[in-house]
């Protein structure tokens, strides 16, 4: 078991590893992250190798011997999960570190928390509970509160893959409409979901779900919503950009894509957007989870990619998610 001053010496040295591409002050250029969660501990989360190289099959005699199919292996950097009740801490000192604005979505208890120890920096988001067996009255209910007298800005994150629900299904229109009435952006997941998610983990989980295709009905029965599209429907590229060419108030976030696969396919998938024209629809997120590190990590990704501009970059870190928030943008 590591003791607290081992995990926060690892921590250290994912930043340090990434810190030469990072903001280190307020003075410097601002970050938006589109996709964090109101974590207080993970229990579950063990050190990665972020863009690690491969994921690992699994026997179903023995079942997966990591979480999701991370390989376990050595690597430089390794992001490692935070001490037990030091995850917020650390998160919000990351943020003030790096200048960053986070859409932090959880139950709404749970971000307030978040928003009360740093509403300078948090944008608060929450969203409906389980569709299967829930109860839909109280939901929308609770979601009227949320965005109307608590004021929370974002409904996400919408996890209707998990439960192998299309999000155009009628049984989940009434949050939509109510989104829409109140002109709230929804998040909703779509594509990745680690590897062996519907045959280890989740067996409601279903990849043919994230299909970013599955979106047209809705956006036909609501077309002022405004849609971001977490994880931008990975792998689905073709069927992404597709949709982005039929729907302009359509965006993506790159979230969890962008440190959880292999780096050569992460730029790639990034930069087929950018070069389809989509430059200005593509958002900055972590998917924040567990690992404090992950923030600095991730920037320093966009930061160092080649293939963008400085425009581009700042377009994916900052601008374009102030314009589908509709925050105040960089002059």
């Amino acid at each position: 078991m590591r003791t607290m001053s081992a995990l926060l010496a690892g921590a250290a040295l994912v930043w340090a590893g990434s810190a030469l591409a990072q903001n280190t002050s307020a003075e410097t250029a601002p970050i938006i992250d589109v996709h964090m969660h109101a974590m207080d501990d993970a229990p579950w989360a063990t050190p990665v190798c972020p863009n690690q190289a491969r994921f690992e099959a699994s026997d179903p005699k023995n079942g997966p011997e990591a979480p999701f199919g991370w390989s376990i292996e050595e690597c430089s950097p390794k992001l490692y999960p935070a001490p037990k009740g030091q995850y917020m801490k650390m998160v919000l000192a990351e943020m003030e570190r790096l200048n960053v604005r986070g859409v932090v979505f959880g139950e709404p208890d749970a971000v307030k928390k978040w928003q009360a120890a740093a509403p300078a920096r948090v944008i608060p988001g929450t969203a409906f509970g389980r569709v299967a067996g829930g109860d839909a009255a109280k939901a929308l209910k609770m979601m009227e509160v949320a965005f109307g007298q608590d004021g929370f800005k974002v409904m996400g994150e919408i996890g209707l893959q998990y439960e192998g629900i299309s999000p155009s299904d009628m049984r989940v229109d009434q949050y939509f409409a109510l989104a829409e009435k109140l002109d709230i952006p929804v998040a909703i997941h779509m594509g990745t979901g680690g590897s062996g998610r519907a045959n280890v983990a989740m067996p409601t989980f279903r990849g043919s779900m994230g299909d970013p295709l599955l979106l047209e009905e809705l956006l036909a029965r609501h077309p002022k919503l405004r849609v971001q599209v977490m994880h931008a429907g990975y792998p689905m590229i073709d069927n992404m950009l597709t949709l982005l060419q039929a729907n302009s108030h359509v965006y993506v976030d790159i979230a969890g894509l962008i440190w959880s696969y292999p780096r050569k396919e992460v730029n790639r998938y990034i930069e087929r957007m950018v070069d389809a024209g989509f430059g200005d629809r593509v958002m900055y997120g972590t998917d924040q989870l567990a690992w404090p590190g992950l923030m600095a990590y991730s920037i320093g990704l966009i930061q160092n990619a080649d293939y963008l501009s400085q425009d581009q970059k700042r377009d994916i870190l900052y601008n374009n998610a102030a314009r589908f928030l509709r925050l105040e943008p960089v002059k």
